[in-house]
């Protein structure tokens, strides 16, 4: 899992790096998908599965500030990045296009509440399973995994988890990133956007902010000058799908369009064409949970 790891972390370098300034100009679509044909005949009546083919679109929750992960530029279309690939994956099954999805932004405390509420069909932004949230929306996955680190400016003198003891430390409001670093001893502070939250940083009101390797190496390829990620990962995020508790046949469904990708090469041309785009080294995907 450490190469896994570490192979995700420094192909966010890598990308984001030769992509800064030019977010936008992604490929939309970069993964082939075939999108099945009369998808509603193949699920069962009165599954979510067959209500949503037969509806012809899908609503999606994702990030729009997460280079790599979720990212949606001004006038762009639509977000790019690898939970978005992971997101079109699970449509083309249901037989809905890239362009008839409804893309909705998603930050981390509004998961739940949109997957509740029908906001969304699913979520998928940099969404760590836990046992916790397990019990409130259905998690499906993990289909990539990632650890926790802190970004800070380069004068700073923190160089680990340790030396963020009883000091401020940012992330968004509802992360399991949060919860995290208050475990090790840190202060949290929350913010609606991990983009708020780096902002906090660059201007010296904050020392450190924390939350996955890859998501604050993105940020720190951004602002080279200034930030630099520090510190070995401190946990293991296990990024899955989110989905309303009320179709939990949802769970086996996502599992195995994800599964599909991974055995036919498909999750590896999403992670090359995203995290990779550098042409670092795509990890082995991680096994599936099951579904109960």
């Amino acid at each position: 899992m450490k190469r896994t790891r570490l192979a995700v972390m420094a192909a966010a370098v890598a990308l984001t790096l030769g992509a800064c300034g030019n977010a936008g100009e992604e490929d939309t679509d970069p993964v082939e998908n075939d999108v099945a044909a009369d998808a509603a005949s193949q699920f069962e009546d009165g599954t979510r599965m067959k209500e949503i083919a037969e509806a012809g679109t899908v609503k999606i929750g994702v990030k729009f500030d997460q280079p790599g992960l979720g990212f949606k530029a001004a006038g762009q279309d639509q977000p790019t990045g690898f939970d978005v690939e992971m997101a079109k994956i699970a449509a083309a099954k249901l037989g809905i296009a890239a362009e008839d999805i409804e893309w909705v932004e998603t930050i981390s405390d509004n998961r739940e509440p949109f997957l509740q509420q029908g906001t969304v069909d699913f979520v998928f932004a940099s969404y760590s399973i836990t046992d916790e949230r397990r019990t409130i929306v259905g998690q499906a996955g993990p289909y990539f995994l990632t650890g926790q680190q802190l970004l800070v400016t380069k004068d700073s003198d923190i160089a680990d988890i340790d030396d963020v003891q009883g000091e401020e430390v940012c992330s968004v409001t509802g992360s399991t990133s949060l919860s995290n670093v208050e475990e090790a001893g840190a202060i949290g502070r929350g913010f609606e956007t991990y983009s708020q939250c780096r902002d906090q940083v660059l201007d010296g009101a904050i020392d450190s902010m924390t939350t996955d390797g890859s998501i604050l190496l993105g940020y720190a390829a951004e602002n080279p000058d200034e930030l630099e990620v520090v510190g070995e990962p401190f946990s293991e995020e296990r990024i899955g799908m989110g989905f309303s508790q009320d179709s939990p046949e949802l769970c086996q469904f996502l599992t195995d369009s994800v599964t599909e990708a991974q055995d036919d090469g498909r999750w590896a041309d999403a992670f090359q064409a995203t995290l990779g785009a550098s042409g670092a080294e795509t990890p082995d995907p991680p096994a599936m949970d099951p579904c109960a």
